[in-house]
């Protein structure tokens, strides 16, 4: 493969290395405990999603 005959300026190759960031998780409160879970998921500390309880959350005793 032929290697680039021109050389690419400074701001074409900082705007290929500006894309690196995270984005934010969504995180909204749980409509049954008020615990913050990640948005479209089962709440991992009360098991409901969308109002319904979907998975039974068996606490774990702390010794």
């Amino acid at each position: 493969m032929p290697n680039p005959t021109h050389r690419h300026t400074r701001s074409r190759r900082d705007k290929r290395r500006a894309n690196w960031k995270l984005s934010e998780p969504n995180v909204v409160l749980c409509s049954e405990c008020g615990e913050h879970t990640l948005s479209h998921r089962v709440c991992p500390s009360c098991g409901s999603y969308r109002g319904k309880k979907i998975i039974e959350v068996i606490e774990k005793e702390i010794v």
